[in-house]
């Protein structure tokens, strides 16, 4: 029978609730148990495949085509399990499915009401994306107090009642704030914040206390003994310049000893070996590279999470700091670029719409002029083609019917049918709806012999996508002929997945119509980036070779 351990935060948002627990659940796997992370987002929306990446940071993909939150990025970094469909869930698909039950009359003629209907449906969610494991860590959005959340929190106070206390436990992630004018860390917020959480009916067994330093012994005490948490229980989570130390943090007060313990789980001792050794690595690097990753949301990080880490764990692999400088791409035109000379690599991430799109070509024709090594990531793929087309095939102004539907050369188009990972043939047109309309998923090509891809895939590619727009298969031959490589190519659609230079014009210049980042761990990084970062390296020698070369003529 599967065990839960539902996660809370208060205070305020965005302390880490997502670290914390895939940091707890790479502790339990270290254990030898299976497990599985569950995140419930409290808002109306579907999914967050809509919002802003200003709003909520990046959408994380899975390989079901799910757009879920960043968290299940997490997720998938610190434990084996890969995430799906089911391992996310908002108010809004609660809400929906409740309401179709209705109207098919599911019901029966009752009154339809949060309690029970809403909370049954969210039990059932839960249970449907626990299946087959031994613990499931389900963590809730949001912040204790929010009035979206008390559902969520209901739901899973009865499923506690239901199920017993030794199939589930609580834990509490909350704020302990240093005010610098006393000089002291205050306790009241996280009292109160249980208190709340008391009210509604749950007593957390464990708190995270998190804060800038570690929460002394006589604070923890204290904290303990007005929220009625064991004082072994109070657990001091302070800012660490790594999140793979979090699991060591975590371990070495007890935490999970005290959930087994809570749960009856027997197990063998956690193994947390190979967790010191990437921390070690992280934290001896023997070359630094800098990266220019050249966007418009650049001002949340959280818009590129993904796309960090997958960049850091291929400088892992290479024992390489990677340092991202982001490059707003409103600022680049021609008489700007130059500033890109000084970066290692140049990389245009993924985005939706027109800002920003000139400044993303000028970095891609400034990366294909200087050979400086460039990887286009979906979008990325879509503005190195239209430069492309610009400025070597001869077609002026082309362009993607995204910025400019009457472009004269629509490289970059709509395409408006598509199979599916199932099987299935989806369509749509300019006036579908945005949400789950895209191309989406994991998805297989085959890679063209003799081709830099090749040598990084393999034959076969397979890959998770989130795109709307395609490159026009009616101008691949007019851009081959041009020179520039198709190396990868859907079997059915014939639609664009790689493009690249020949290394004999470019050192290392590639565009990818998926995002490979969603697919990154820090213990295999992932084969695109690591050749990438290779390519920055050499690049940084290549220049630091020069001046050396020069005095020696």
């Amino acid at each position: 029978m599967t065990k839960y351990v539902f996660v809370t935060g208060g205070v305020v948002s965005s302390l880490g609730k997502g670290i914390a627990s895939a940091s707890l659940a790479a502790i339990l796997e270290s254990r030898g148990l299976k497990v599985t992370l569950i995140k419930l987002d409290p808002y109306l929306n579907v999914d967050p495949g809509t919002m802003s990446p200003f709003q909520h940071g990046e959408v994380f993909v899975t390989d079901d085509g799910a757009e879920t939150d960043l968290d299940l990025g997490h997720y998938e970094r610190f434990i084996t399990t890969r995430m799906r469909r089911n391992n996310n869930f908002t108010a809004g698909q609660v809400y929906k499915s409740v309401l179709e039950k209705e109207r098919r009359g599911d019901y029966l003629g009752k009154t339809v009401q949060v309690i029970p209907h809403v909370t049954n449906e969210i039990q059932e969610f839960v249970r449907r994306g626990a299946e087959n494991v031994d613990v499931a860590i389900v963590e809730i959005g949001g912040t204790v107090g929010d009035i979206e959340s008390l559902p969520f929190l209901e739901a899973v106070r009865q499923m506690s009642l239901k199920l017993g206390p030794q199939h589930t436990a609580f834990v509490h992630l909350t704020y302990v704030p240093y005010i610098a004018a006393a000089g002291e860390l205050k306790t009241k917020p996280t009292q109160h914040t249980v208190q709340k959480l008391r009210e509604i009916g749950i007593q957390p067994d464990v708190l995270l206390c998190r804060a800038d330093r570690e929460v002394p012994s006589d604070e923890r005490e204290k904290i303990s003994l007005f929220t009625n948490v064991a004082a072994h229980g109070v657990i001091s989570m302070w800012d660490v310049d790594t999140i793979y130390k979090v699991p060591r943090l975590l371990h070495e007060q007890g935490m999970d000893e005290l959930i087994c313990m809570k749960l009856q789980l027997l197990t063998r001792p956690a193994d947390l070996r190979r967790w010191d050794h990437l921390v070690h690595e992280v934290m001896h690097p023997q070359a630094e590279v800098t990266i220019a990753m050249c966007g418009k949301y650049t001002d949340l990080s959280d818009s590129y999470k993904s796309l960090n880490e997958a960049l850091r764990h291929a400088g892992i692999h290479h024992h390489a700091r990677v340092c991202i400088e982001y490059v707003d791409s409103e600022t680049l035109n021609p008489q700007t670029a130059a500033q890109l000379e000084r970066f290692d690599a140049i990389l245009v991430p993924g985005g939706f719409g027109k800002r920003g799109i000139e400044g993303k070509i000028c970095a891609a024709q400034y990366a294909r002029e200087h050979g400086v090594p460039y990887l286009g990531i979906c979008l990325g793929m879509q503005v190195a083609t239209i430069e492309y087309a610009r400025h070597v095939a001869g077609l002026a102004d082309a362009n993607s019917t995204e910025f400019e539907p009457q472009t004269p050369h629509p490289v970059i188009a709509l395409i408006d049918e598509w199979q599916d990972r199932d099987g299935t043939i989806q369509k749509r047109h300019a006036n579908s709806d945005l949400g789950g309309t895209m191309r989406l998923g994991a998805q297989s090509s085959d890679v063209k012999s003799g081709t830099l891809a090749h040598r990084i895939y393999g034959s076969v590619v397979t890959e998770r996508h989130r795109h709307r727009y395609e490159a026009n298969e009616h101008y691949l031959e007019r851009l081959q002929q041009a020179g520039l490589l198709i190396s990868a190519i859907t079997q059915r659609e014939q639609l664009t997945e790689i493009v690249e230079l020949p290394q004999t014009q470019h050192p290392w210049f590639v565009g990818v119509q998926f995002h490979p980042e969603f697919k990154s761990t820090p213990w295999d990084g992932h084969p695109l980036f690591i050749s990438y970062i290779q390519a920055a390296l050499d690049r940084q020698a290549r220049r630091s070779a020069a001046p050396l070369e020069r005095a020696a003529a």
